[in-house]
């Protein structure tokens, strides 16, 4: 098959669309014929050098995609060969097929098309495992998401929305703002023009958001305690803005706050598949009814793949963009 490999670390150059082994399944695994996948902020530090994939698992990158089963592995029941799929991986989805453990793999959503599918299982699997799994967020409460026009951000936008909480977004521009309250955000603030723990001040009568959805980590640590809620709830799960910040726990304390920090990729087989499972319970049904829907930028060709990085580099996207096979 062929594959995009990094032989080398570096920009956006160093993705080398080339002839690689067939992966072959093993126990409890399926074979996907891959149509689609997604670029994911994962895959830039990966292609960078600073981002390994977890022991044993595919060394290309990509960390979902959508096709159709071409083989089952030893154990496998439930699944037939020819059968649309979409899938959360630990890498490989750069590729024109991949070995999925069974428990990442999911079924197309109806209403949605197999290219569109790849744009799901990372961002569905990553919001609801933090908003909902671990910050429990519920009706009628307010939930500030950091980057509201990115994948993640569109996503925990509609998933908030349809189980009736109140929704903050900071994005970089009037352009971003507008589509992220198109897709059902209450509350919109340009990080670069506004302070966001004033405006959730202001939108909440003081009281401040009960949960924080964060992409950029030490940047924003002090700030989001400023902006919480009394028994709120920060999620972090990216470190755009840097590793190491300071934390005034006196804050964190009176306000009777948690901070949880989360990745997806390296977590164990169970609990990975425990959240697909999660998803294909909870969020599946939403798709069939239209109330969610993928977000996609726009979609490029696999082995133009190096485009599609400087694309999410260049920020000026909205939603996912797409690779196809």
């Amino acid at each position: 098959m062929h594959a995009i490999t990094i032989p080398e670390p570096g920009g956006p150059e160093a993705l080398v669309w080339a002839e690689v082994p067939d992966p072959v399944p093993g126990e409890g695994e399926v074979l996907v014929e891959v149509v689609a996948s997604a670029v994911n902020r994962a895959d830039l530090l990966q292609r960078q050098g600073f981002y390994a994939a977890p022991p044993g698992s595919s060394p290309y990158p990509g960390l979902e995609c959508a096709g159709r089963i071409a083989a089952l592995g030893p154990g496998v029941s439930g699944w037939s060969v020819g059968a649309e799929v979409c899938a959360l991986l630990a890498g490989g989805g750069y590729a024109e097929k991949v070995a999925v453990p069974v428990g990442q793999l999911l079924p197309v959503p109806e209403g949605v098309d197999l290219v569109s599918a790849a744009a799901l299982p990372e961002v569905v699997c990553t919001v609801w495992s933090n908003v909902f799994m671990v910050a429990h967020l519920r009706p009628g409460e307010t939930l500030l998401v950091h980057g509201g026009s990115s994948g993640i951000g569109t996503m925990a936008i509609q998933l908030a929305k349809a189980v009736g909480a109140r929704v903050a977004v900071t994005a970089g521009s009037q352009e971003k703002l507008e589509r992220c309250r198109e897709l059902g955000a209450d509350i919109l603030i340009d990080y670069r023009e506004q302070d966001f723990v004033e405006e959730i001040r202001k939108a909440t009568d003081g009281a401040g958001a009960d949960v924080i959805l964060d992409i950029i980590g030490a940047k924003y640590l002090g700030q989001n305690v400023k902006a919480l809620a009394v028994s709120g709830r920060i999620a972090v799960i990216g470190l755009q803005g840097g590793r190491k910040g300071e934390l005034d726990l006196g804050a964190l304390l009176v306000k009777r706050g948690a901070v949880t920090a989360t990745s997806l990729r390296g977590r164990p087989l169970a609990e990975k598949a425990a959240i697909v499972a999660a998803v294909r319970e909870h969020v599946w049904p939403l798709f069939a009814t239209g109330r969610v829907r993928p977000v996609v930028d726009r979609t490029l060709p696999m082995r133009d793949a190096a485009e599609a990085h400087r694309v999410l580099e260049g920020s000026a996207h909205v939603g996912k963009v797409l690779l196809t096979v």
